[in-house]
């Protein structure tokens, strides 16, 4: 407990005593690497246990901060109604690793996915604006919400347009120079080169994912362009073919809602999806989860590495993942095997060439099944709904 949360205090006690310029705050571990949000988290934290010393009252603060995410997630699955209820047992108890990085760790992880939770749960409502300061918020936390973006961004172009979605990234945009406005005024280079480093490199004794790779491989700078390209690749061909489902170019989505054709009506959450329902059985909630948690998988997939603690990335969405697709009875067990078999992986320390190979098999065949499971079917010719596409409420601006 005390290795992570110890560095994490001399980080902010740098600010605490002064110090503006973002090269010279450091911690046992190396020098300060998150964005600027995460300085003002933790820095309240500084205070309220002594200057960091109670570390029991942190860990007891960490554990309602454990019971608030879970909400937040029950309450995105009960708007996508997607997920048996006996699935959220396993969601709340059968993960040591999880309650180890909330509770025992005390990470930033969980911090900026309850945030992130939180500006879906927003999104959920319409209430969009609120949306993008929260997940913005979330990445000055920690930058892996960053892989939820591009989700966020065709979420964003589907519902305003073009120009009706600059105002909501200039949102995001606009919170990220707030909070780093004391260190940009100071050393605004090296702010941004440490705080949002996307080139730094990672220890091979901590990955999860690719111990079944020689430690050269690992480190090489191909590799990484590799699973960049991947990414990429994964996220275009989902954006074309699975989260575009409607006839028309994907070009279309530049365009203002209101001038697109009937056939491809404005995303609302108070509508059934014409183009969702003809791809898989989602209601419009549904629909936002699955661009946003698909969006997310698709970059855990191709990270570079994966840390114990990045388990919390991904861990509260995999049950929707597994159950968004059509499920028979039969095919509910194998689910919660998949489940099983990826906390294994998780829990053993350090990690093997068996248990980062079954990891990667199990992701595979959860992206098989979201490939193929929310495919385009034959349908006969069903008329669009007749319904003219209400009015943008005032809360969704």
């Amino acid at each position: 407990t005390e290795i992570d949360w110890k560095a994490y205090m001399q980080e902010v006690e740098g600010f605490a005593n002064g110090t503006r310029d973002y090269t010279q705050l450091k911690g046992d571990t190396g020098p300060l690497v998150y964005p600027a949000g995460f300085v003002y988290i933790f820095l309240g934290l500084y205070y309220a246990t002594g200057r960091g010393s109670d570390i029991r009252l942190a860990q007891y603060l960490f554990a309602g901060l454990y019971l608030l995410n879970l909400l937040l997630v029950f309450r995105i699955y009960c708007r996508t109604n997607k997920v048996p209820p006996y699935v959220f047992f396993f969601m709340c108890c059968a993960s040591y690793r999880i309650h180890s990085i909330f509770v025992l760790r005390l990470f930033n992880d969980p911090v900026a996915m309850a945030i992130l939770f939180l500006a879906i749960n927003l999104f959920l409502e319409e209430r969009w604006s609120w949306g993008c300061l929260f997940f913005s918020l979330a990445v000055s936390v920690k930058m892996n919400i960053l892989l939820f973006a591009p989700g966020l961004l065709f979420l964003l172009l589907q519902r305003f347009g073009l120009l009706g979605c600059i105002p909501k990234l200039c949102i995001c945009a606009l919170l990220q120079v707030v909070l780093g406005l004391p260190f940009l005024l100071v050393n605004p280079v090296g702010y941004l080169t440490r705080s949002f480093d996307l080139g730094r490199q990672f220890q091979f004794k901590w990955t999860v994912n690719w111990r079944l790779l020689p430690e050269e491989v690992f480190q090489n700078r191909v590799f990484h362009a590799a699973l960049l390209l991947a990414h990429l690749a994964g996220l275009g061909l989902f954006a074309l073919h699975r989260w575009h489902s409607s006839k028309e170019s994907i070009l279309t989505l530049l365009k203002d809602p209101a001038k697109r054709k009937p056939t491809s009506p404005r995303l609302t959450v108070n509508n059934i999806l014409w183009q969702a329902s003809c791809v898989c059985p989602l209601n419009a909630s549904a629909w936002i989860v699955f661009i946003l948690f698909s969006s997310n998988f698709l970059g855990v997939c191709c990270s570079r590495s994966l840390h114990y603690q990045f388990y919390v990335w991904y861990f509260h969405t995999l049950p929707y993942l597994l159950w968004c697709t059509p499920t028979t009875k039969l095919a509910h067990m194998p689910k919660v095997l998949l489940l099983g078999v990826i906390e294994l992986c998780w829990n053993t320390y350090p990690s093997t060439v068996c248990s980062s190979l079954s990891l990667h098999i199990c992701h595979g065949l959860i992206l098989l099944q979201l490939w193929y499971g929310t495919a385009p079917t034959p349908v006969s010719h069903i008329p669009p709904p007749s319904r003219k596409p209400t009015a943008v409420s005032k809360k969704a601006q």
